[in-house]
């Protein structure tokens, strides 16, 4: 499969822009299942998942190369 052309060609900051959105939608996803679990009807119907860590651990490195490409997109 070959890469899309728009990628080709695309700067380090907009690569870096990509991975940070796509880092902090996994992100907004945690916190709605997070929110989803403590709102539970059934309290013994408890997941496995720790949503609250792999929230954590998608938004930080998301927000960092979110402001690392918006400084690159502001330079030029």
């Amino acid at each position: 499969m070959d890469e899309p052309e728009f990628l080709l060609f695309a700067s380090d900051a907009t690569l870096m822009g990509l991975t940070g959105g796509a880092l902090l939608l996994v992100a907004l996803a945690a916190m709605v299942a997070e929110r989803r679990r403590q709102k539970r009807k059934h309290v013994d119907a408890v997941g496995c998942m720790p949503w609250t860590t792999l929230f954590f651990l998608c938004f930080f490195p998301g927000a960092i190369l979110m402001w690392m490409a918006l400084k690159g997109w502001l330079a030029g």
